[in-house]
């Protein structure tokens, strides 16, 4: 196992915006290159069995229901597990959770694929490995995202979760959906493989992570080791007072008592609670903007059945572009600011797509809205891993995703009753909502700090 990285110096973490910064010309290590590439190999997975799935169903069943059912099955894990995935990342070794998930998945896809070689698949075998699926999902992508912030700096992470976003989004949207599209009209045995040796692939380089990447179980040892300087020094940072010196709520032994030390932190954190509140508003009014994006664009906009795909890829191109420039924005005007105007123009772009329904229109908005999401999502995620202590990173983003994802079916159906009145009635009403939430919350969020400053501004008291 390679060892851990040498921690920066004692300045290196400390750079104001504004300013050309160190950590911004110097690569982010050996270590992330293992975990990007994993997660890359993961992502083509997901893509293929995402794309998969709904075609395996309609090879099964004409029933439009059942069909439907998969999208379901595929999220519902997240309200089950997303809490104890957490509490299990914070007591067992990260990169074993890793290897297991994937291996696991990787046993699922082989199975799948010799159900379907054997003319036994039923379309309640396909709903139950897709909902293993997603089960061991919340398991590995709690575990990369509480990885990251133990094997790179935290004037880093917006570039490490930047590079992490826009490789998914390729990967899912210009690679693993034609591709799996293709191969699926040759022969369902390939794409079904590719994914199955994607997932080993993930599970693999797990293994070549440094002890480093390991998490809870090695914290209170590597705690003593480490210096305040160092990738996860917020996460270590213990003091107790009364008085109102930075705190953290203690760590229980139980499984049963740890699902609650997620729930615990966010609402003890100033900056985390409301933050939360305004992320769970934001995703229920956008979800229900965009719950019948489908419609407009194929009814309202008659963009023909065979052109939707390419049409969406507007959106696929605005979300890299919003993960390329997302670190260079942040080093120029400050994390908070860009997150404040990135959460305002997105809901605006939907806003103005449903009052001029155009193609043209359309597409610039599609990119616009996707760009900004995907500029929310790096800045977001690398304020909670700068701000979260490592030994409660998985409790506290599960947490964060249950009641997060567990609103965005209710927006969807939100959204679906308003399309009823017409087509641009969500983009109208939901997304005009979610400029007023934005809005509401703009001076909250242009007052955050960078993630590197989060140990020094935002910890929890008492």
């Amino acid at each position: 196992m390679p060892p851990a990285e040498p921690p920066p110096p004692a300045d290196a973490a400390r750079t104001p915006p504004g300013r050309p910064d160190e950590p911004a010309r110097r690569g982010l290590g050996r270590s992330f290159t293992n975990v990007f590439t994993a997660n890359i190999s993961s992502s083509l997975a997901d893509g293929i069995a995402r794309v998969a799935a709904p075609l395996l169903a309609a090879r099964l069943t004409d029933d439009p229901l059942l069909i439907a059912g998969i999208a379901a099955v595929a999220m519902l894990p997240w309200l089950f597990f997303a809490i104890p995935s957490g509490v299990l990342l914070d007591r067992i070794d990260r990169r074993h959770a890793m290897s297991i998930a994937n291996g696991t998945r990787t046993l699922l896809a082989v199975t799948l694929l010799t159900l379907f070689a054997t003319g036994t698949l039923t379309i309640w075998w396909l709903y139950a490995v897709i909902f293993a699926y997603g089960a061991l999902e919340t398991l590995y992508d709690g575990a990369i995202r509480a990885v990251v912030p133990a094997i790179v700096r935290r004037a880093d992470l917006p570039r490490a979760n930047s590079r992490i976003e826009a490789g998914e989004l390729v990967v899912q949207n210009f690679l693993a959906v034609p591709v799996t599209s293709a191969l699926f009209a040759v022969a369902v045995v390939i794409p079904l493989g590719i994914g199955a040796l994607s997932y080993a692939v993930a599970g693999v380089l797990a293994f070549f992570l440094p002890a480093a990447a390991a998490g809870a179980h090695r914290s209170h040892r590597a705690r003593r080791r480490r210096s305040d300087d160092a990738p996860t020094a917020a996460a270590d940072l213990t003091s107790s007072d009364d008085a109102g010196t930075p705190v953290l709520p203690s760590v229980r032994a139980t499984f049963a008592h740890q699902l609650t030390d997620g729930f615990r932190f966010i609402m003890s954190h100033p900056m985390l609670r409301p933050l939360w509140f305004l992320s769970i508003l934001i995703a229920l009014f956008f979800s229900a903007a965009i719950a019948t994006d489908v419609l407009f664009v194929l009814d309202r906009l008659d963009v023909p059945e065979q052109w939707f795909g390419v049409f969406m890829l507007s959106g696929a191109v605005g979300g890299i572009v919003g993960a390329v420039v997302v670190s260079p924005l942040k080093v120029r005007f400050g994390a908070g600011p860009v997150m404040a105007a990135a959460n305002f123009v997105g809901p605006v772009a939907l806003v103005v797509m449903g009052f001029f329904p155009t193609i043209p229109v359309a597409v610039v908005c599609f990119a616009v809205s996707f760009g900004s999401t995907s500029v929310w999502n790096v800045l977001v995620m690398s304020l909670r891993q700068a701000a979260i202590p490592g030994h409660l990173l998985g409790r506290v983003h599960g947490t964060w995703r249950t009641l997060l994802w567990g609103t965005m079916p209710l927006g969807s159906l939100l959204g679906g009753l308003l399309a009823r009145i017409d087509l641009t009635t969500p983009l109208l009403v939901a997304g005009g909502l979610t400029v007023v939430v934005a809005a509401a919350g703009y001076r909250f969020l242009h007052g955050l700090p960078n993630p590197e400053d989060v140990a020094e501004h935002a910890l929890p008291t008492r």
